[in-house]
């Protein structure tokens, strides 16, 4: 284990001069190197390396990005029980377990069902978090739309980012990137 010895503190400015002229011009300059950093420098133990344009602003080394948007309201018959909404999951990741970098797949909330209840089969070891709520009443009102997609894009986020889930689910990647995923297949 390394130690880490604290920063030394400053004396007072009065004594600070006469170390000044009493210390040699040799020391202060090993003190100015061993602790002042000019700013893009990384400080890892006793070296330091000056950090490329890269590394400060260029993609991370694992990405996942995850979102659930654009609510759309379908009516396939005249019926007023045929109507569905669905939801657009947008993934942009760079880790190995997807097969795609940046997908898009619309999927509607008896699909989520499916899928959660897929999940908890296969995966004993995670707990599978709650879907949002089943809605009876004004399951077409924006409010509660936009209520159900916050909740959907929550239990996307959790699930999607988890390693074991990324690693050892077969139904995961099909969900969020297969735009022909079939919840009958499994």
């Amino acid at each position: 284990m390394q130690r880490i010895d604290p920063r030394p503190t400053d004396p007072p400015p009065a004594q600070q001069q006469q170390q000044t002229h009493q210390s040699q011009p040799h020391e202060q300059s090993q003190q100015a190197k061993q602790w002042a950093l000019p700013s893009g420098f990384a400080s890892t133990g006793s070296q330091s390396h000056t950090q490329s344009f890269e590394e400060i602003y260029g993609v991370p080394e694992n990405f996942l990005e995850i979102e659930v948007t654009d609510p759309q309201t379908h009516q396939p018959t005249a019926s007023p029980s045929s109507r569905y909404t669905t939801y657009l999951i947008r993934l942009s990741t760079n880790i190995p377990a997807f097969k795609l970098r940046r997908s898009e797949v619309r999927r509607r909330y008896s699909d989520f069902e499916v899928f959660r209840d897929l999940l908890e089969r296969e995966s004993a070891r995670v707990s599978i978090p709650p879907l949002p709520g089943k809605v009876y009443l004004n399951r077409f009102d924006d409010a509660v739309i936009e209520e159900r997609r916050r909740g959907l894009e929550r239990f996307l986020k959790i699930v999607v980012g988890h390693p074991l889930l990324q690693t050892g689910s077969r139904v995961l990647g099909g969900f969020v990137q297969d735009p022909n995923w079939d919840r009958n297949a499994w």
